[in-house]
């Protein structure tokens, strides 16, 4: 099933994307290189929304509420556990969509975009590898180590 393996293809990402999140250090969350640049958690969480609700908009088929409990975590950790949790559960989901349910045509954000729902779920993790990495890139001036990505980092070994 054509779901089942684009599951798999973002529960991978997924992965990639928590050690990341999940490398901001508490005492850095307020980090941001430039006053234009969002805030280091900001940013986590707009990752983690952001991929929820364009998966959610695949699931249902049409315009979703941004997901709702990720505006109140405080730390890195919460938002890797509320990521992980909501994206888990999608991804299940997802798992179950017919090929025929992922060629269907979405017209959401009262028309401004549409197109078929599985490019929802690939405008989802481009979305977060885009974000990510520009996440990653705050890591070292903040004192953190960048973790493996697509391999190897400066600061990881695997």
């Amino acid at each position: 099933m054509v779901g089942t393996y684009l599951a798999g293809v973002l529960g991978m990402e997924m992965e990639t994307t928590k050690k990341v999140i999940g490398a901001i250090p508490n005492s850095q969350c307020d980090y941001r290189p430039d006053d234009r640049s969002m805030k280091a958690l900001d940013l986590a969480k707009h990752i983690a929304e952001g991929e929820v609700m364009l998966i959610d908009i695949a699931i249902v088929g049409g315009d979703v509420p941004p997901p709702a409990g990720a505006k109140e975590l405080t730390t890195a950790a919460e938002v890797v556990a509320w990521y992980e949790q909501e994206v888990t559960a999608a991804l299940a989901k997802v798992g179950t969509l017919t090929g025929e349910e992922l060629a269907t045509v979405l017209s959401v954000w009262g028309g401004m975009v549409t197109m078929p729902a599985v490019n929802f779920l690939r405008l989802a993790s481009a979305h977060s590898i885009h974000h990510r990495g520009q996440l990653s890139s705050y890591l070292r001036p903040m004192g953190a180590k960048v973790p493996s990505i697509y391999g190897p980092s400066g600061d990881s070994a695997s």
